[in-house]
């Protein structure tokens, strides 16, 4: 990463020697810019932008065409977390439309015989799967903040849905990898494995019932989905797979809307995701902890050993002190506050790694690639950061007949066994234990930075590695980067427990490594291409950033480099 900063000073020398000529800050962005993981979705986006839209019109065109191309990451059938701006008021809002917990899926369902952990069940199937909230923040948004009617900002997503989209090599791979839990369900089959051939790279996908799905919930809103044929189609496939679902249940679901969690690191405001999200305590207790020092004049070693530790301890405290704020009490002030920060930064060695297991405070009782992100902001300088999941890859693998819905799998999200990590390796105990009607926690991290000179949206899916990617991102952006640059950034990530530092190919040079050793870190490094290694393709996460900069009024996007088929583009004011 020191090779990286220092090629980007260089770059910018010029245009700091030419600061003096440099045109007056623009009072608004001079178009609109787009960033989602597919380039269908981005131009759903732009086409919603020219028909009238404005940025959360387009939200919702993209985030409905990613439902319909990325079902490997998100749908209809997972939820999402959206950080919304509006220009004419100055307000900042948080939508919360997370899954919630069917009133039967209790802890002890999730227990085989001899009380251990089912992990299959957790996972895979009925029982694995939330009500859905995706569709009801398509609805909630188009109709509180948007200009358009919901069936316009929809229409892409139906007309792809219907005429279908080529299958690209991630999507390829994960049916692959997903295809034995799949092949178990008569609707899942119907859609991928049509004609009882599974698809593949290069085939024409269609799906004419989420189309249909799709088109009731442009006719009806809320109740296209929530009530009437969907509704009881999707109640009918669960419960037929041995789930418990019930139509009031998910009539009875509701869109939240929250306050964002705010704070200021260097020159920057930092807006993002308070709870049930955890990533936006998390971010502000490691950008506070960090807040004093001078990383870019570290040494590489020195600089991922203290961002290593203030990721420990925020994921220390995520673990025993965070849950969906209806049902706990999250002491978010504290946690949050650069008082408790500083007692964090205080534990800290710099010159000596802090075992995992001394961090506890107290006795301890016994969301990868899949995810999706997209930022947005129009000419008015309204933005969106949205993230939305069905979890793993493809969720549940389940779909009910006839509605073309691929349900999540994030009950697993919950603490379903106290003490017992879940898929992304992260444990959990009371305050995220599953009741009726509450929601998972989520480490799904949109967020906002802006200070005098720049305006950012940025976000990306990881699983429990979303909050250190979007750290990441942020401290990029600090250094000087910009868009493109924070989205090609290599990542690294500790989270508490286990007790290990990750990173993808070549984030961390083996100098630096041996350093890190030398402190006391354990680090789990995939090799290196010279090594053996797969090189390049292991990589995480696929963040999608927009970026406005005020002084010379130009908009950039940044598209994930890791993965061809995003796409950032950008729509100038006419």
């Amino acid at each position: 990463m020191n090779r990286l900063l220092a090629v980007v000073v260089l770059l910018l020398l010029p245009a700091l020697a030419n600061a003096a000529q440099a045109p007056m800050p623009a009072s608004g962005p001079p178009g609109a810019a787009v960033a989602s993981a597919h380039r269908l979705a981005t131009e759903a986006g732009i086409e919603t932008l020219k028909a009238g839209g404005n940025a959360f019109d387009a939200a919702v065109a993209v985030s409905a065409t990613l439902s319909v191309v990325e079902p490997i990451s998100s749908g209809l059938g997972g939820g999402g977390l959206w950080l919304l701006h509006d220009a004419k008021s100055g307000r900042d809002v948080f939508v919360d439309a997370r899954e919630t917990s069917p009133a039967a899926a209790t802890s002890a369902h999730f227990l085989d015989k001899a009380g251990n952990f089912d992990t299959d069940r957790a996972q895979n199937g009925p029982w694995s799967a939330g009500i859905p909230g995706l569709p009801a923040m398509l609805v909630h948004v188009a109709e509180t903040y948007g200009q358009l009617p919901l069936a316009t900002s929809l229409a892409p997503a139906i007309r792809i849905a219907r005429e279908g989209f080529p299958v690209y090599p991630r999507m390829a791979r994960g049916y692959a990898a997903k295809r034995k839990v799949m092949d178990r369900y008569p609707g899942t089959r119907a859609v991928f494995s049509p004609h009882g051939k599974p698809i593949a790279q290069g085939d024409l996908l269609r799906q004419p019932d989420l189309a249909a799905t799709l088109e009731r919930l442009a006719a009806h809103g809320f109740d296209g989905f929530y009530r009437g044929v969907t509704a009881k189609r999707l109640v009918a496939g669960v419960n037929a797979q041995g789930g418990q679902w019930t139509q009031a249940e998910l009539a009875a679901y509701r869109v939240k809307e929250r306050a964002p969690v705010r704070f200021r690191y260097h020159d920057w405001d930092i807006v993002t995701a308070p709870p049930v999200s955890s990533g936006g305590i998390a971010l502000a207790q490691m950008l506070q902890i960090l807040e004093p020092y001078d990383l870019n004049a570290m040494t590489e070693a020195e600089r991922v050993h203290l961002v290593v530790e203030s990721m420990r301890r925020a994921f220390r405290d995520r673990t025993f002190y965070l849950g969906d704020p209806d049902f706990v009490t999250v002491p978010q002030r504290l946690l949050t506050s650069a008082d408790y920060a500083a007692g964090l930064r205080a534990t800290i060695n710099p010159a000596k790694a802090t075992p995992s297991d001394l961090l506890s405070g107290q006795a301890t009782p016994l969301e990868d690639e899949e995810t999706t992100h997209f930022s947005i902001i129009d000419a008015d300088g309204n933005r969106v950061a949205g993230t939305q999941t069905v979890n793993l890859l493809f969720g549940s693998g389940l779909v009910p007949p006839g509605t073309g819905v691929l349900l999540n799998n994030e009950m697993d999200d919950f603490a379903l066994k106290p003490g017992t990590p879940n898929a992304f390796g992260v444990m959990g105990f009371e305050a995220n234990a599953p009741k009726p009607g509450k929601r998972m926690l989520s480490s799904m991290t949109p967020t906002f930075m802006e200070s005098q000179d720049k305006v950012v949206v940025l976000g990306t899916p990881g699983g429990s590695r979303i909050i250190t990617m979007v750290l990441l991102g942020i401290l990029g952006y600090d250094a000087g980067l910009d868009a493109q640059q924070v989205a090609a950034l290599p990542r690294y990530h500790h989270q508490w427990m286990p007790d290990v530092i990750g990173a993808e190919t070549g984030a961390i040079s083996r100098q630096a490594a041996e350093a890190l050793r030398a402190m006391g870190h354990v680090l789990d490094l995939p090799p290196t291409e010279a090594e053996g290694g797969r090189g390049s393709s292991h990589v995480w996460g696929n963040l999608q950033t927009v970026e406005w900069d005020k002084r010379n009024g130009r908009l950039l996007g940044g598209s994930d480099p890791r993965y061809p088929e995003g796409r950032a583009e950008v729509l100038p004011r006419p």
